[in-house]
């Protein structure tokens, strides 16, 4: 072995010489944030309305304690000030935890994920302190997951706080003091919970053990994962091929694919592809990812907005993929690494876009990684930043402004004070809020659309007149949240059945084929029945499994007048083995 990759191997880049190392694009620059001693084991990162950078730092893992076990995991909070791309403030928000492996700010506190919990510190009056104790949102996430716990934490569009899971345990997630019986079985994919309701769901299942999702402009959610291929787009209700395994909703047998055109390890074993050199080196590195970021901030040259960004952990490299319209979803293209380390210490797990456009990568910062771990070296870890030519900083605070001036906000090209201000309005009800994000419609229909949802304000009435814009992304997110209560009327049932028959955009298609999963079993037939007798979608594998996940709950007489008139042989195939074994 070559002494110098031997030294790299020993010893990490030293904190304030690591970001030197990056090779990245012309003009892009990387300065270190935050390293060691001020920040270790940085698992997960958010930002607050000020821009600050919230960080859990673990010292648990991958030992995980028993539930509410006290520890020494803390929440720490880093701001700049100066707008220089380093710290010059930070703040312990709490240090006495254990298991904690996500983390988001909002509704006057802080959420963690904190195997086997989701839990909430108060913060009302916004001091940095906590206001009282832990309170636990939801219980039943399984501790044997390992390095699959429950993770990802992230506000959604319609918002939900959205998270994920990994595969090698079951869990049983649900508000404490559920029953068993009215708990979801769940292992790997995609679950939301209400901030305010509380209420649980599963978005999506499947995957392996993905650790990052986030939302392109359309407010389409794509995530990554390890193993199998690394990206996928997920649509509500679906199910997704899995590293192994069944499906644990019974009855479920073909699976949903990645968009992915390619992976990101030289084929073969996965665990060939640790050290990310040959092969695995010029297809981007390996088989293992974390982190997921969609830029769409205003820093960084126009042709990297839309772009998916994900970190490789045996390539110590930040991979960036291009996300392209086809058919009714999407195709996921390789581009070039966006950000190669040069240090085979460097695990980066988050990447978040800041109010300047910088985007903060934190670096876990060891040799290891899930499947090796023996030592684990608790003393060093970074948080970079990464922007193109001097990032500007930023010292706002949108908790101040104005309920106009929020209004505003959810036009700035920027989606960082897009994402923020619709929170804040969702914290702050219908209120004034209404009239202005009605007068929005006509010009930016789909962020007055979230942002009416977001303030309680979207009727059905609205929703059905919403459902024939000229925007195709505008009918799907109608479609999408006049079905959020899980029921219809007269009005709605007519409606569905009627773009189910007449919709002419693919995409639109697909979230109709979701919904039916949120109408009543009853109520699915008419929909259901125009889109299988919709023939231009007989090569659209994903619709037409979408389609069936939504048929599985009908009953089987039903289901068995209705096979003569599909036209879409995938569907007609898994129906007809689904009546014989009904």
């Amino acid at each position: 072995m070559p002494m110098l990759l031997l030294l790299l191997l020993l010893q990490a880049a030293p904190p304030d010489e690591a970001a030197k190392r990056f090779t990245l694009p012309e003009g892009f620059r990387a300065t270190l944030f935050a390293g060691e001693p001020d920040v270790v084991q940085p698992i997960a990162i958010t930002t607050d309305v000020r821009g600050r950078v919230w960080v859990v730092e673990t010292m648990t893992y991958p030992g995980w304690k028993p539930a509410g076990t006290p520890g020494k995991d803390r929440v720490t909070i880093f701001e700049d000030g100066d707008g220089d791309g380093r710290f010059d403030k930070r703040t312990v928000f709490i240090d006495t935890l254990s298991n904690l492996s996500g983390l988001e700010v909002g509704f006057n506190g802080v959420w963690l994920t904190q195997v086997p919990y989701l839990i909430f510190i108060p913060d009302c009056d916004g001091d940095d302190k906590p206001d009282g104790p832990p309170q636990v949102v939801l219980d039943g996430w399984d501790l044997k997951a390992q390095h699959n716990v429950v993770n990802g934490l992230r506000w959604g569009p319609d918002g939900w706080l959205y998270g994920l899971n990994g595969i090698l345990s079951n869990s049983r997630p649900g508000r404490p003091g559920t029953p068993e019986a009215e708990r979801p079985l769940f292992n790997c994919g995609v679950w939301r919970v209400h901030p305010v309701t509380k209420a649980f769901e599963v978005v999506a299942w499947g995957t392996t053990n993905p650790w990052g999702l986030d939302w392109d402009a359309r407010g389409e959610l794509f995530i990554t994962n390890c193993v199998i291929k690394h990206a996928f787009h997920v649509v509500p209700g679906g199910h997704y091929e899995r590293m192994f395994g069944q499906d644990v909703v019974p009855g479920v047998v073909t699976l949903m694919e990645s968009p992915a055109d390619h992976i990101h390890w030289g084929g073969g074993k996965w665990t060939d592809s640790r050290g990310g050199q040959g092969a695995h080196d010029v297809a981007g590195g390996g088989h293992a990812h974390a982190g997921a970021m969609i830029y769409q901030g205003t820093n960084w040259p126009a042709e990297y907005r839309g772009r998916l960004f994900t970190s490789n952990l045996h390539g110590n490299r930040i991979n960036q993929d291009q996300i392209e319209r086809q058919g009714s979803g999407f195709v996921i293209q390789h581009r070039p690494d966006l950000l190669r380390a040069n240090d085979a210490w460097f695990r980066a797990l988050e990447l978040r876009s800041g109010p300047d456009g910088g985007v903060y990568v934190t670096d876990w910062s060891d040799t290891g990684e899930c499947h090796n771990y023996k030592d684990v070296d608790r003393s060093n870890g970074r948080i970079y930043k990464v922007s193109f030519g001097k990032a500007s900083g930023w010292s706002g605070d949108l908790s101040k402004m104005t309920t106009p001036a929020l209004v505003g906000q959810l036009l700035h090209p920027n989606d960082w004070f897009a994402r923020h201000a619709r929170r804040l309005l969702q914290e702050r009800g219908a209120g004034d809020a209404a009239p202005l994000l009605e007068k929005l419609l006509a010009d930016r229909p789909l962020a007055a659309l979230w942002g009416l949802h977001a303030v309680g304000a979207l009727t059905e009435e609205r929703l059905l007149a919403l459902s024939g814009h000229a925007d195709e992304t505008v009918r799907a997110w109608a479609v999408r949240l006049a079905l959020e209560p899980r029921k219809s009327s007269p009005a709605l049932a007519a409606r569905l059945a009627a773009m189910g028959r007449e919709e002419a955009s693919a995409f639109v298609r697909l979230h109709l084929a979701a919904a039916l999963q949120r109408l009543p079993a009853a109520e699915r037939v008419p929909v259901l029945e125009a889109l299988a007798g919709r023939a231009e979608d007989v090569e659209d594998m994903n619709l037409q499994r979408l389609l069936f996940y939504g048929a599985m709950d009908i009953a089987k007489d039903r289901l068995i007048a209705l096979l003569p008139k599909v036209k879409l042989p995938l569907l007609r195939e898994q129906l007809t083995r689904h009546v014989l074994t009904k």
